[in-house]
């Protein structure tokens, strides 16, 4: 088999010697990696999953049932832009980079390693949750995660070999050992090594932590190093559906909520079997507050750095209304004499905060949606985002205490309210109690709803995982 045919690609693998040798020889490791850390007890099954083939619209969505281990991981970049020029920082107007910049070599290894770095990790992060799946349908959503994950490190991985030799080879290597959650040897960002073991918080990871990928992911196709644009326009596609995962199982779960609160006198959901709504707002302060850290810094000179050298701009940089950003200010929330002030920060140094503000906003149209669900089924409850400030262990308001609210408050007071506002070990083992399989097709587990359709028009009822794993699952001895 050619290399080309195990990796689909358009990027000419098989005419790049040096490249094709780069690859045949981590291709092994990565297979290796993945049936040790990739979902444990269905590597053997057949999954109903989309596969990426080509970059046009007929090529990169192909269904057809596969084994995870046999899925082809491939390397697609964007169709190229003709003519393509810099679009923001010092550099604006100039042509593209197609090969790194000797002065940015290091700065733009270091970028994309820390990119690359998270797709592994959330693999390993839910490789146990294929255990507990709440439906066929979600057993399916999780594994096609899963996978474009891995399709995702081999997208960065690609770049690493091919631009930044050695160096790049050794990065390659490093992204296999290290392991979420492992203390010796832990993911670089820790969200990525948080504890992923019940279904609540997975989808609270695609909502959340995904939705960070997808702002990441939009500034880098910002950049003027050209291959990392291509690459990350092309991944921005299959990040999408990651974002639906999450967006809608929280959606499910909290109809599902609603309903139970209802039929419960007291109006209590864990009484009949269910997330109640207060623990969901509890889910939903830690992995928001935990997400919002992913952006760095409110006031960073890294950001500053890389957008003034063109590497990562804004979101949608070209609808901003000026492109240096160097005539503007950020008014931004400090602390002072112990009190929030608004204080002027130069744009550049507030590049992380600008992107983190376009995140807050799509996080909050999706509360929105979750919260007309609740009153749609006669709930009075309303979800809400806690304040950027709350739960910070980075940044300037790290070592500082807030309410959910932003409000300012002593850290005897948060410690004292703490649990009022973030998981709890009894809410975790709680939530984890009523993780119970259900993957018959057409089940839903007891405490989520059921999907409002199928994968690609096919019915509830399809049989989208099949083989010895989800039997096992089936028979309650996986």
């Amino acid at each position: 088999m050619s290399l080309d045919d195990k990796i689909p690609n358009n990027v000419s693998l098989s005419s790049d010697k040096r490249l094709m040798r780069a690859l045949e020889t981590w291709q092994p490791d990565f297979i290796s990696w993945w049936n040790d850390m990739g979902p444990a007890g269905f590597q053997e099954d057949q999954v109903y999953l989309r596969t990426a083939i080509s970059v046009d619209p007929s090529g990169w969505a192909h269904y057809d049932y596969v084994k995870m281990p046999d899925y082809r991981w491939g390397i697609f970049l964007a169709p190229p832009e003709q003519d393509r020029t810099i679009g923001f920082g010092d550099h604006i107007g100039e042509a593209v980079w197609q090969d790194v910049p000797g002065e940015l070599r290091n700065i733009l290894r270091r970028i994309i390693v820390t990119q690359a770095d998270t797709e592994p990790a959330s693999v390993e992060q839910q490789r146990h949750l294929g255990k507990s799946a709440p439906s066929l349908y979600d057993l399916r959503n999780l594994f096609q995660v899963n996978v474009e994950e891995g399709r995702h490190l081999w997208a960065m991985v690609h770049l690493l070999h091919q631009f930044f030799g050695r160096d790049g080879r050794e990065e390659a290597e490093q992204l296999l050992l290290r392991r979420s959650g492992n203390p010796d040897k832990p993911r670089i960002l820790s969200t990525f090594n948080e504890d992923t073991s019940d279904w609540l918080s997975f989808f609270c990871f695609t909502m959340f932590t995904d939705r960070d990928g997808k702002y990441q992911l939009a500034s880098l196709a910002e950049s003027g190093f050209d291959p990392l644009s291509r690459a990350t326009r092309f991944m921005l596609t299959e990040e999408a559906f990651h974002l639906f995962v999450g967006e809608t199982g929280l959606d499910r779960v909290a109809r599902r909520s609603a309903q139970l609160t209802k039929l419960d006198p007291n109006g209590d959901a864990r009484a009949q079997g269910g997330v109640d709504l207060p623990t969901l707002q509890k889910y939903i302060n830690f992995w928001f507050s935990s997400a919002v850290e992913l952006f760095g810094g409110e006031i960073s000179n890294n950001a500053a750095d890389f957008f003034g050298t063109g590497l990562k701009g804004r979101y949608k940089e070209e609808k901003q209304a000026e492109h240096t950003a160097l005539k503007d200010v950020y008014l931004m929330d400090v602390v002072e004499d112990g009190a929030v002030k608004k204080q002027e920060v130069a744009l550049r140094n507030a590049i992380n905060e600008v992107l983190r503000d376009e995140y807050v906003a799509d996080c909050e149209r999706a509360v929105r949606k979750w919260n007309r669900t609740l009153a749609a089924e006669g709930v009075t409850f309303e979800l809400s985002l806690p304040d950027r400030k709350f739960n910070r262990s980075m940044g300037i308001y790290a070592g500082l205490a807030f309410d959910p609210a932003g409000r300012l408050i002593t850290k005897e007071q948060l410690e004292a309210r703490r649990g009022e506002w973030l998981p709890t070990a009894e809410d975790r083992a709680y939530v984890k109690s009523l993780m119970k399989p259900a993957v018959e097709p057409g089940a839903c587990a007891h405490w989520i709803s059921p999907p409002a359709k199928g994968v690609e028009g096919t019915p509830l009822e399809f049989e989208y995982v099949k083989g010895e794993g989800v039997d096992r699952v089936r028979r309650g001895v996986a």
